[in-house]
């Protein structure tokens, strides 16, 4: 091994970054003049080292896909928590909930209660938006000999979508729960009290003409009043939210922006009916008295 002097390392040190310098210099000035030269010497050195760039390469995409595994687990062990918090939650509801049926599945027997009977239904497909008579409607297809009637109530997967009011061979519109012409009783579910959901053309209905000394709740569930025998009481309408101007509207849980199929059920109401479409009962033949 060949021992340098101190002077002598100090005296190459200085010297190596002059060097360096002039040998870029020199190569840059060579690359100049020649340009073919410097093409085949760079192409000689890319063909030299592309084998180590791709020995280098193995290594370095094994660390990238062993860095980007454990990012992956770790946002798995996240929502894996995340899931099991839900599931814990869902257990809880679901002990409430059966607690719950039981206790009314008890009170019924105790009460006698008659349950109402399943009404039938059929579902139509949304085929046209608006048109017709009122701004906030749409027309379903309907086949022959369908059954459709006036008044029958409109619903989709999530909540109450409004209410038949035209009916044709082939064809039915519903009018909307948010048209400026929809008027449907409502319970607030808080509260028990009822109240008159109006549309007002927009996204979202006021409710209105509550009793005094109630107010609705941000938050609260709006479900749908038997008054005036127009609509069956229960069927899930929205939530209470409070608009800018402080008037209480209903964020709607039915889709009516994106409504695809739809149901039509028959609960056999005649509160919203024309006269000369409610069946009336037959008089009674009157028999002479003896």
């Amino acid at each position: 091994m060949i021992r340098l002097s101190i002077p002598l390392r100090q005296a190459l040190a200085r010297l190596s970054l002059p060097v360096l310098i002039a040998a870029a210099f020199g190569t840059m000035l060579l690359g100049k003049a020649d340009t073919m030269l410097a093409e085949r010497v760079r192409m000689a050195l890319a063909d030299a080292l592309t084998p180590i760039y791709g020995v280098l390469a193995r290594p370095v995409a094994a660390v990238r896909d062993t860095v980007a595994e454990a990012r992956a687990l770790l946002e798995m062990r996240t929502e894996n928590a995340r899931l099991r918090d839900e599931n814990e939650q869902l257990r809880r509801w679901q002990a409430v909930a059966l607690a719950l049926e039981a206790e009314n599945a008890m009170m019924r027997r105790q009460l006698a209660f008659i349950p109402d009977p399943a009404p039938r239904f059929q579902t139509a497909r949304v085929v046209a938006d608006g048109g017709g008579t009122y701004a906030r409607a749409v027309l379903l297809a309907i086949g022959p000999e369908h059954g459709v009637r006036k008044g029958q109530i409109a619903l989709d997967e999530r909540g109450l979508v409004g209410r038949v009011t035209e009916v044709g061979s082939r064809s039915a519109r519903v009018l909307l729960a948010t048209d400026l012409n929809s008027r449907i009783p409502v319970t607030l579910e808080g509260s028990r009290a009822r109240a008159v959901l109006v549309g007002t053309n927009g996204a979202r209905p006021r409710v209105q003409y509550w009793p005094e000394g109630v107010t609705p709740a941000e938050g609260e569930r709006v479900v749908t009043s038997a008054e005036a025998n127009a609509f069956p009481a229960g069927l899930p309408v929205g939530v209470i939210h409070y608009s800018g101007s402080g008037a209480p509207e209903v964020e709607m849980f039915a889709r009516l922006d994106r409504l695809d199929l739809v149901r039509l059920f028959d609960y056999g109401l005649s509160g919203i009916l024309p006269p000369e479409s409610v069946a009336r009962p037959e008089p009674r033949e009157s028999r002479p008295r003896r």
